[in-house]
């Protein structure tokens, strides 16, 4: 069984041999904190757009500066390995970047994939990614799946 958990300079060898194979890799990032259904969906979607889904996961440092303190609630590592038993993800690469530019600009995928909730232009490492040749592409989200809502509904439910 292959290594889905990756640094990165392995990894860029990886990616010489998939693209050796013209397989079309697809890239998308993000926290993924609390799995649930809008992710994978979001997942499965991003999957159907190229050979291979390379995931750049935000480590627990890069949530905390981004999101505060308080998150992640589940540890980069438990986070990674949980992604890691899903099919549609063919390989994760933690960053440790507020961004993934500098991982996107590394792998420069033939697809950058974000949520529809971002216009084109405002999507990390666009531009290097359409300037290498390659398309972005937005994914409309699942309608109220969030882990927001879940952290919401857990404190509903249980906290109150």
């Amino acid at each position: 069984m292959k290594q889905k958990i990756q640094t990165l300079d392995p990894f860029l060898a990886i990616r010489k041999e998939l693209k050796d194979q013209g397989k079309t890799l697809v890239f998308t990032n993000g926290v993924f904190d609390i799995l649930h259904r809008g992710h994978c969906e979001y997942l499965a979607a991003a999957r159907e757009k190229g050979d291979a889904l390379i995931l750049g996961l935000n480590s627990d440092a890069s949530v905390r500066r981004i999101k505060g303190e308080k998150k992640p609630i589940v540890p980069q590592a438990d986070r990674a390995a949980v992604l890691s038993h899903l099919a549609m993800i063919d390989y994760i690469v933690v960053f440790e970047e507020d961004t993934p530019l500098n991982l996107i600009a590394a792998v420069l995928p033939d697809v950058l994939v974000k949520g529809a909730d971002y216009a084109v232009e405002d999507i990390v490492g666009a531009k290097e990614v359409i300037d290498a040749g390659g398309e972005v592409v937005t994914i409309p989200l699942t309608p109220d799946r969030s882990s927001t809502n879940v952290i919401e509904t857990i404190i509903e439910r249980y906290c109150q």
